[in-house]
């Protein structure tokens, strides 16, 4: 016996393109978009002790070079990304970039991560998985001297490609 859910009220004309017009999650077709260079953008912050950005600069962390470690973390989450999220599409990406910047003054680490691809839907979940994962691991890492960390700020900086054209945040 099958038990099927009444369908939700939702407007036929909602923003929320994962939503059908009965309101049932599905996956946004794709299939008639153009194939066009998609690039997005993304950053975030861990931020820590002074002494655990002090392990992270010198290299000598117990676990071994956090950045260089968590650089792969979130080359590797942004090709898993429709693995993680349920409606994201798999994408063919052409590069994925995960970029570090120590700021001693806040005794934080900015990450920033770009993907990019040629095709019918935009890299926005790739790039935030990048950077997200990317910002896990460091605190993977550096756990055992600081469990205070916290990961913040995570966004979307710019998106290029696509329908909607070119999205800058405001700064």
């Amino acid at each position: 016996m099958s038990v099927t859910n009444p369908p939700a009220a939702s407007p036929p004309s909602s923003p929320l393109t994962h939503f059908d017009a009965q309101g049932q999650a599905h996956m946004v077709d794709v299939g008639d978009k153009a194939n066009t260079r998609r690039v997005a953008v993304t950053e975030g912050r861990i931020t820590m002790l002074p002494e655990t950005l002090a392990l992270i600069q010198a290299g000598n962390a117990k676990k071994g070079d956090v950045l260089g470690i968590a650089r792969i973390a979130g080359i590797q989450a942004a090709k898993k990304t429709s693995d993680l999220i349920p409606l994201c599409h798999p994408i063919a990406l052409t590069r994925v970039a995960v970029e570090f910047e120590i700021e001693p003054e806040t005794h934080s680490v900015l990450c920033r991560a770009t993907a990019e691809c040629t095709g019918q839907t935009g890299v926005e979940m790739e790039a935030l998985s990048a950077v997200s994962v990317a910002l896990l691991t460091i605190y993977d890492m550096c756990k055992a001297v600081d469990r205070g960390m916290v990961i913040g700020g995570v966004r979307l900086m710019e998106k290029m490609g696509g329908k909607s054209g070119r999205f800058v945040a405001d700064v």
